[in-house]
Order: C-alpha cells, then structure tokens, then sequence
C-alpha cells in the first residue's frame, strides 16, 4: 500500500488495512518502494496506490537508493500482479500517458471545487461482479470529485448522482497483464468507518490479485 505527496489520516488507514480480512499489508511511501533493495516489489500479489499526482512522475528522484520512480513504475502490468487506485491516487501523474492509461483517462475539473464531508448516495451497477455482488445502495460520508468518467474500455461497478462528483465511484480494467480496480472513495477515518466501503475495498483488492 503506497502513499505519498498528500496528507491523510497515518494511524486510520494503517487500522484500515490491518483489519481487511485475508490482506496482509505493507504499508510504505512511494520513496520506499521505488528504492527497495529487498527485490519485494515483484513479490506482492496487489500493489494499491493511495499517492496523490505531480504532474509525472520524476525519473531522478532517488537516483542512489537503486530506483527512479518512473523506471519502476513503468513496470507495472508486466506481471499479472494487481493494481489499485484508491480515491485520489486515480488523479495522481495527470500529465502522463502510462498513469492515464492505467486509470481510465480521469481528469479533473479544475473550476469545480473538490467537496469533503459529502453525503455521497452510491448505486451498485455491476450487482454479478464479484467485488460488488451481493450489495444494495448506500450512503457514505466522503470527499467528491469533479473529474472526467473512465474511458470505454472501463467496467464501472459503482455510480453516484452526487451534483459535484464525477458519476462512476469505481471501475475495472485491464492494464497490459494487470487487473486493475479504481476506486473513488476513501478519503478519511469516517469513510473508512463503512461498511460497504471496507467491502468493495477488500473485495477489490483480493480480485485485481487474482483471488476473487
């Protein structure tokens, strides 16, 4: 689980992830995971992303700790290791064709204002996926944002008719050899409180891995 370049509730997403049932988690900055010399990065089964976006990643941020950022992550989807982007990590790289073909094109509006402690009504559209099935309607509190849908090749799972918010909460795909899930949601401890968002989030995790 990666974070980095956006502040976030440390000690709430760290309790999130320990508690997903069956996901043992590595928390760690995108500068530990680009410089790692212990050769784990090929070894996990998910990789999910919570970093925020400049605007490419950098090719020389760590040039002695054995990594550059864009050099590794231009790797993913070699493997059939999963890849998530959870809630602002899908507008991380805005000006960068890999991260943009990974996410499904997002991109925000910038004259529309990005609205925390929304009460966001989600529709499940997708009720025979596995990460979804099984799950009416809800509510959450969360953070909304005025961002372009994926593009075509996307399978949305989730959907919202929030005013401000762009109206698919979460969607699948295929990157190169990767299965990909994108999910809008997660913006602090009271989203991380719900229910259904632990669910689509566990869920979603054990399917880009291959085990659901």
């Amino acid at each position: 689980m990666i974070t980095g370049h956006h502040p976030y509730d440390v000690i709430g997403l760290q309790n999130l992830f320990r508690t997903l049932p069956g996901i043992d988690a590595y928390p760690q900055n995108l500068e530990d995971f680009v410089t790692d010399t212990g050769g784990s990065r090929e070894l996990y089964d998910a990789i999910v992303f919570y970093n925020f976006h400049v605007p490419t990643p950098g090719i020389d941020e760590y040039p002695l700790g054995g990594g550059r950022a864009r050099d590794v992550l231009e790797l993913l989807g070699e493997t059939a290791q999963g890849i998530m982007l959870m809630h602002h990590a899908i507008l991380a790289y805005p000006n960068w064709t890999t991260w943009q073909k990974i996410c499904g094109g997002i991109q925000i509006d910038p004259s529309v204002p990005v609205l925390q402690n929304q009460t966001v009504r989600v529709k499940n559209i997708s009720p025979s996926h596995p990460i979804t099935r099984g799950l009416s309607s809800w509510e959450i509190t969360d953070e909304t944002y005025p961002a372009s849908e994926p593009d075509e090749d996307s399978e949305a799972l989730l959907s919202t008719d929030h005013p401000q918010s762009m109206s698919k909460l979460a969607w699948t795909r295929t990157y190169k050899k990767s299965r990909v899930f994108c999910y809008q949601s997660g913006h602090d401890v009271d989203t991380f409180k719900n229910k259904n968002f632990r669910i689509i989030l566990g869920r979603g995790i054990q399917w880009v891995a291959g085990r659901l």
